[in-house]
């Protein structure tokens, strides 16, 4: 009586156990398949991206002395290269995305850029779905779902070696060489690599890293004055520079210095790690750079001829 009583017990407690772990696990194939379902409708319903990308290219005479002026895209590259030739080429790489083919085709239909053309200037300007008045004089009856869809322009031109620049850029790298001229250039977000054969520049970047060389201590430079709001600014100069030099960091980062021929300006000037004011050579070239927060590193160039 004893034995049956206390297998009857046991049997009680194993059936009361299976029940419960019975239970458990119906509670667990309810919720997983919940959450596989949830996950498979989510799939079906969440908008894919088509992206496609084209190529526009133009090309025409232009001569030497005149100014280039390129607006460019939200994002997207820009590097100008200057060339022997009394011509303009441009090579635009344009990318737009959207959820369907039809989205695509308008989008790819009305994203590129426009040419402003008169006497010694070019104009390079983008357009796309960022700007709503510009869709609505393109096309009265552009989708109001695909305005400020987002695309992208790399632009590559080659310009005559004089030639003088005004860029306006947004997010993306920027790379000028070989050009001789007065370059205004105004960029949101860059890594940007610039060389100084001649004539002068005025750089107001919003952030990132920004390389400026003077390739030769025989550069026919009349002034540089670049500004970085927040990042880092390389600054590669020649053995023999004559430049009258200010370089400060105006709130938070330091200067790091190893161009040895800078020398103080007056003997009452004196190096830190925010401020230098100094000459090299004659002193006759006026530098300004100048950063918010961020760092300033100031090396030597590897040819000084």
């Amino acid at each position: 009586m004893i034995v049956a009583a206390r297998f009857s017990f046991s049997f009680l407690l194993f059936s009361l156990e299976n029940t419960k772990k019975m239970k458990t696990f119906k509670i667990f194939s309810v919720l997983f398949s919940v959450i596989v379902l949830t996950t498979a409708a989510f799939a079906q319903t969440a908008p894919s991206t088509i992206k496609r990308t084209t190529y526009k290219t133009d090309r025409f005479d232009f001569g030497v002395g005149g100014t280039l002026a390129i607006t460019g895209a939200p994002h997207g590259s820009i590097t100008v290269e200057g060339w022997s030739n009394r011509e303009v080429e441009i090579s635009a790489e344009i990318e737009v995305e959207g959820a369907t083919e039809a989205d695509i085709a308008i989008l790819s239909r009305v994203t590129g850029f426009v040419l402003q053309e008169s006497m010694g200037r070019i104009g390079i300007t983008s357009v796309g779905a960022n700007d709503r008045k510009a869709m609505r004089k393109i096309d009265k009856k552009f989708p109001k779902h695909l305005i400020g869809k987002p695309f992208r322009i790399n632009y590559v031109v080659k310009v005559p070696g004089y030639t003088d620049l005004d860029i306006n850029g947004g997010i993306g790298d920027l790379t000028i060489s070989g050009v001789e001229g007065v370059m205004k250039i105004n960029y949101l977000d860059t890594n940007a690599k610039i060389d100084l054969v001649g004539g002068g520049i005025t750089a107001v970047i919003g952030k990132g890293n920004v390389d400026i060389t003077i390739p030769t201590r025989s550069w026919r430079g009349r002034f540089a004055d670049v500004q970085v709001a927040t990042g880092t600014l390389n600054l590669f100069l020649p053995n023999g520079l004559n430049s009258n030099f200010d370089a400060s960091i105006l709130r938070t980062g330091k200067i790091e210095n190893s161009f040895d021929e800078l020398k103080p300006r007056t003997r009452h000037d004196k190096f830190t790690e925010t401020v230098i004011a100094a000459k090299s050579g004659t002193g006759t070239i006026p530098l300004k750079f100048t950063v918010g927060d961020g760092e300033m590193f100031i090396r030597q160039t590897n040819s000084g001829s």
